[in-house]
This record gives structure tokens, sequence and C-alpha cells, in this order.
């Protein structure tokens, strides 16, 4: 498969997991991007990793002398693509509708917190990792939110299927996931109750896992208002923990690099059944191949 032809693929992938409504409008994704090669670079070995920095590209650049290497996949943004990544926060809104909240109050949080995040952003080098990469002649993408889609609709359809009603059963869910499981052999981080109490009722329960970033942490209180009272989360910063703390909502923390690990194996089992072959993959940056083919 053509390198264009991923990114093509990908891009269709994202779009069929994404929870907007209004899916058929959808273009692309600011944080998923070809950062460096030619479209027409066949590829058959990768290189993947959640974070791909200028060390994991000189990685590859000895992977690719001595054994051969095609191309490196990213989940982070990297480039022009981390640049304007906050673009895709917008996506939060029709799932703030969606919970309840009104689109002109959901968009008017969303555009203070984008805001937040542009201004964090600016200073940023953004370009160092993909000029060692065009050094070094190393095709390289990353594929950000159309992953956290798959991860946002892989744990959605799972309760849908269940039915958890308590707390504790959302963890025993999480649990039996693979990423989650090899996460925690190997660095002890697994799906945790941060906040709330396990024999809880779950209540409603609102997956946050794609979007960027953290929303606005103003937002927590009118989603209790609305009957949510079960957070499930990729991560959560200290300053919105200590709002959600006061509240009183349920929290639960899936596990970041591990739920990067979910979207990604999701996307690259789609990506194979396109090409109709496996990928000869090597994993860095805490990544690991899990196939569900």
């Amino acid at each position: 498969m053509q390198l264009l032809q991923i990114y093509q693929h990908i891009v269709k992938f994202g779009i069929a997991s994404d929870p907007r409504k209004g899916k058929s409008k959808i273009k692309g994704y600011a944080d998923t991007a070809v950062l460096y090669g030619a479209a027409h670079t066949e590829v058959k070995k990768i290189l993947v990793g959640i974070d791909i920095e200028i060390g994991e590209i000189l990685l590859a650049e000895r992977i690719k002398a001595s054994d051969g290497l095609d191309l490196v996949i990213a989940h982070h943004p990297e480039g022009g693509a981390l640049a304007i990544f906050y673009e895709v926060m917008r996506l939060q809104i029709d799932l703030l509708k969606d919970a309840g909240i009104k689109e002109e109050v959901a968009r008017q949080f969303l555009e203070e917190r984008l805001d937040e995040v542009r201004r964090r952003l600016l200073p940023a080098n953004h370009m160092r990792t993909v000029d060692a990469a065009r050094l070094l002649d190393i095709p390289l993408m990353c594929v950000h939110t159309p992953a956290d889609n798959h991860v946002s609709a892989y744990i959605d359809n799972l309760f849908k299927l269940k039915h958890p009603k308590k707390v504790k059963d959302i963890l025993y869910l999480l649990k039996a996931i693979s990423e989650y499981q090899i996460s925690a052999k190997e660095s002890h981080v697994e799906p945790r109750l941060l906040l709330g109490n396990e024999n809880r009722n779950t209540g409603k329960i609102f997956i946050e896992m794609t979007g960027g970033t953290e929303g606005h942490k103003e937002v927590y209180e009118k989603l209790y208002k609305k009957g949510i009272r079960t957070l499930v989360c990729m991560h959560m910063s200290e300053e919105h923990f200590k709002k959600v703390r006061d509240i009183g909502m349920n929290v639960i923390i899936a596990g970041h690099i591990s739920s990067d690990n979910l979207g990604l194996n999701l996307i690259l089992d789609k990506l194979e059944a396109a090409s109709g072959s496996e990928f000869l993959t090597l994993t860095c940056s805490g990544f690991r191949r899990i196939r569900r083919n």
C-alpha cells in the first residue's frame, strides 16, 4: 500500500468512527497528516510509536540502514499537525450536545478552552522531529484523532453490549481488554477508579476519549446537572481533577498510553484488512501491536 493510500484510509476509518452526526462534512483531521515522505512510497515495513521524536527517528534510521524501513507512524502529532491540532477539539461540541448540553453553551466552553490550548502551542518548536525525518529521509506520519475516535467507539459499543450497572463493572470490562492488561503487567498502570466508589451505580456514563485534549474544566458541573455520574477518561489533569472532586462524580482513568495503543491497533487492523496483508510492524515508544482480525 502506498503512503498516500494509507493516509486516505486512516481518514476514512476515522470518519466512520467519529461521534459527530454530520460525518459527511468531515474532510480530514488537523492532527493527522503525512509529515514527510513521497505520496507514492510503497509501505510494507513500519515502525510505530506513541511519541516519535528525534531519538525515535535516529532509531528508525539505524533500522532502515540495517534491515530496511518504509515508514514511521506516530500517534501524537508533530510538525504542522501539532501546531494546529487544537482544531480537532471542536468535535467535543457534539459530545456535549449528546449529553444534553445546549449547543451555544457547549460552543462557548469549547472556544474558551481552545484558545488556551492555542496559546500554549504558539511558542513550541514544532518542526524538530519532522526536520530530523527529512534530513535522514525517513517517511513520517502521525495518526491522532482517528485513533482516538476508535477508542471512544470501541468502549462505547462495549458498554452498550454489556450494560455495566456498577462502577466496578466498568473497571472489570476495561481490565479485560488486552492493551490495558499489557500496560498493567509492563508498567503497573491499569484502569483505576480515581474518584468515587466502585459499588455506586454508574448513572449516565460520559466517555471522554477523543477530541484532541481535555475540554473546559467548568463543563463537568453542567454534565452532572444532565445526569452524568461517571466519567471514563484516558487521563485527567490536576486542575480538572480538583473540579470534578468538588462535584462528586465517579471518575475512571482507563490509561493514556494504553488507550492510545488500543486506538492505533484498531486502525492498523483495518489498514491491514484494506491492504489484504499484514505490515511488518516494529514497535517503540510505548506501543505494542495487538491484532484482532
